[in-house]
């Protein structure tokens, strides 16, 4: 078996009461039709975690990497480098950026042209992640975010992935804008909209993406999804493939929820909350 690739996403979330809505919105985005992985699904920013996330050297506040650490149980470099990847990654995607200065204050605007060259810069790899925070005397807002899940994909799949979800409110004065290089079109949806979508067939996605958005539904507000993070057991889950009654369907470790196989075919499968959502005892 090839060894999985790390790499992980976040979910910006931001209440409804800033549109037309009144409910916690999260920030989709929908892969280009050429992409070789996931073309034409609806997914979150994220993207692989680079050899330079894991660089000490990168300006840190709030939970330390020994903190993340326990929360995701890995070592502390890997910890250092999901959370940074998610940070940078969620930059690169939507040009949301969850970082301050060193006196607390969160960054509130990146729209200038100067924020987009850096941002470009990050995309292709000519600026380190660390001296873009350096030169700009800012430090990664690790209290930003919480972790929400960790899935890997099924052994039989060809191309397979180990993934972090994280969730963050965006920050008060930021937006974000259509600058992902890997997506035709970006929206802000309600979770339970976008679940409703996927079991019409309007709108494609991963399974982990489902799931997501099915136990996001369940909030009403942003702070109420950090909480929830906060106190969630983050269990791996890689699904296997069964039969049932004559239908293949993703089961999740020990049986826990059974989803259709087919992205566009949901709704005979939609999880039960209780029983698939992995919360602390």
């Amino acid at each position: 078996m090839r060894s999985a690739t790390r790499s992980e996403f976040r979910v910006p979330a931001r209440s409804g009461s800033e549109s037309a809505g009144s409910e916690l919105e999260v920030y989709m985005l929908r892969r280009h039709g050429r992409m070789a992985f996931a073309a034409g699904m609806y997914a979150f920013p994220g993207g692989a975690v680079d050899e330079r996330d894991c660089d000490r050297s990168i300006a840190w506040a709030g939970h330390s990497a020994a903190e993340w650490a326990r929360r995701l149980r890995c070592d502390e470099s890997q910890a250092r480098a999901l959370v940074c990847a998610a940070v940078r990654e969620t930059f690169e995607e939507s040009g949301v950026l969850l970082a301050g200065a060193a006196d607390g204050l969160i960054v509130d605007d990146t729209t200038g042209d100067d924020w987009e060259r850096d941002r470009a810069a990050l995309v292709d790899r000519s600026l380190a992640f660390s001296d873009f925070l350096l030169q700009r005397g800012l430090v990664l807002r690790a209290d930003l975010l919480q972790a929400w899940a960790h899935w890997i994909t099924p052994e039989f799949e060809p191309r397979r992935y180990d993934t972090r979800f994280f969730v963050a409110v965006m920050p008060e004065g930021q937006r974000p804008r259509d600058v992902s290089g890997e997506a035709d079109r970006v929206m802000w949806v309600r979770p339970a909209d976008a679940v409703t979508a996927a079991d019409e067939g309007e709108m494609a996605m991963l399974l982990p993406t489902y799931v997501s958005l099915s136990e996001l539904a369940r909030y009403a507000e942003p702070l109420d999804v950090l909480a929830a993070a906060a106190e969630r057991d983050i269990l791996t889950i890689m699904p296997r493939v069964e039969l049932v009654e004559g239908v293949p369907m993703f089961v999740e470790p020990e049986g826990r929820g059974f989803f259709s196989v087919s992205p566009s075919d949901r709704t005979r499968s939609r999880p039960e909350l209780s029983d698939t959502s992995p919360q602390a005892g």
